[in-house]
């Protein structure tokens, strides 16, 4: 099944269904960021072409997406031991992208409390 991310709209759609999620520019206003309990998970560039999405990454993953696709570098101004920048195009396997946007999310989440974790299902 192909991946239903092929725009900023869908891109946005996907993280923001996502539990407790709020969007905001904190950087300035090119970079979009998601988070989840006040921590980011996700960083788009809106002014990249192609589309190109910082997400975070269990370490070891990481280095072998990059070793294994060329679209997948080290996250772009972030621990580049912990994030990856995915550069959005035809050349990702299909569901790789929402796969790697719900790991990076479920990191995030995890690493919250359970009190925090619970006021947030709760909203």
């Amino acid at each position: 099944m192909a991946d239903p991310i092929t725009n900023i709209e869908e891109l946005r759609a996907y993280c923001m269904h996502k539990t407790a999620v709020e969007e905001s520019m904190p950087f300035d206003d090119t970079t979009l960021v998601f988070k989840v309990g006040n921590k980011m998970f996700a960083l788009v560039a809106l002014d990249a072409q192609p589309l190109r999405i910082n997400l975070k990454c269990d370490p070891e993953r990481a280095q072998e997406l990059r070793e294994k696709y060329d679209n997948i570098i080290p996250g772009y101004h972030m621990n580049k031991k912990h994030w990856n920048t995915v550069i959005i195009d035809r050349n990702l396997p299909p569901g790789l992208l929402t796969e790697l946007i719900d790991h990076s999310y479920e990191l995030v989440w995890n690493s919250l409390s359970k009190a925090k974790r619970k006021s947030l299902e709760s909203r």
